[in-house]
């Protein structure tokens, strides 16, 4: 009779009539030293219990625990959901599995997860920074696991990092704008902060820009959620440059959004009133009015490299810190021609 608990090796030794070493032998793969007809009897009796042994608990022995750490700033940020998936698959093929943490932006729950994924003994972590306060980036330094950031660099903390090349795709962006013939060109991002990406792409915008004096170049950050301010700074930078065929660069995906949003509440359509250009690749923007521009960041592939070169780490490589740039592509829609 089957017993109500889960089954133990014990159990499946007791019901194939051997002792535990030889059970433990099958499931390492040794088969070659049990007889066949021990064989049948541990296959019958591993099939008779429903035996499923436990992973963490034979790592643990070996000293691994084939776990990921994966810390996520905002798991509802589109950018974040397709790196996701190239960082399942990377696991899945590695022989990995990946412990995901969502802190929603929430400092304190950053120091949590870094102690909650300690206690589990993953064996490395990728953190998926998009977002992340300069509080919550700050603490990652207190782990000593091999670790991988995404999308952000910590200032002063040696780390392996995997992201776009934001040089390249902002100065292709600018470049795109110019060449349809826009005159004022305005960069909005959230707060520029320390945050790495924000900076070489207002810079990389500014470098570029500085080779055609005769377009004009703007600069504003607003905060992601405060539309008042976005309105605002959207119907000044429209009246300052009246009679000028302008544009917005926005800095990243969630913004992208609430600038379209603000569009439409102050009156302004994109493609006739004004150019709206936008990092990340939106599965709307195709769909929004005439359609929004977009710089497509290779997500799935910079998940996916992430995952290798923290394997790497696990592994032992002790090569110098690396950081991986991957080219964006324009993805060029009605917002932005002529």
């Amino acid at each position: 009779m089957r017993k109500s608990t889960r089954p133990t090796i014990s159990d499946v030794a007791k019901a194939a009539r051997t002792g535990k070493t030889s059970i433990s032998r099958y499931l390492n793969g040794e088969k070659h030293l049990l007889s066949d007809a021990l064989l049948a009897r541990i296959e019958q009796a591993i099939a008779d219990l429903d035996y499923r042994p436990s992973l963490m608990a034979r790592g643990l022995k070996r000293g691994r625990t084939r776990l990921i750490g994966l810390i996520i700033a905002d798991i509802t940020n589109p950018y974040s959901v397709n790196v996701l998936s190239g960082i399942e698959a990377a696991c899945r093929e590695k022989g990995f599995t990946p412990l995901v943490c969502n802190t929603n932006n929430e400092v304190d729950k950053e120091l949590h997860y870094l102690d909650l994924l300690r206690s589990y003994q993953v064996e490395g972590i990728v953190v998926n920074a998009v977002g992340m306060r300069e509080e919550g980036l700050n603490r990652l330094q207190q782990s000593s696991l091999p670790m991988v950031l995404i999308d952000r660099k910590i200032p002063d903390f040696a780390c392996d990092v995997v992201g776009l090349d934001n040089a390249q795709a902002a100065t292709t962006a600018t470049e795109h704008l110019v060449e349809q013939g826009f005159e004022a060109i305005l960069f909005l991002s959230e707060p520029l902060g320390t945050v790495n990406t924000r900076r070489e792409r207002l810079n990389a915008f500014r470098a570029t820009l500085a080779r055609y004096p005769g377009t004009l170049a703007g600069q504003a950050e607003t905060p992601l959620h405060e539309s008042d301010r976005l309105d605002n700074i959207l119907r000044q930078f429209h009246t300052q440059h009246r009679g000028l065929r302008k544009a917005v660069i926005s800095a990243n995906g969630a913004l992208t959004l609430q600038v379209a949003r603000s569009l439409r509440r102050i009156g302004l359509h994109w493609g006739s009133d004004i150019g709206l250009l936008g990092f990340d690749e939106l599965e709307w923007a195709e769909l929004a009015g005439v359609g929004i521009t977009t710089l497509k960041q290779p997500t799935w592939q910079i998940g996916y490299a992430a995952v290798e070169q923290v394997v790497r780490r696990i592994n032992g490589a002790d090569e110098a810190v690396r950081e991986q740039h991957f080219s964006g592509e324009l993805i060029v829609r009605g917002s932005t021609t002529r």
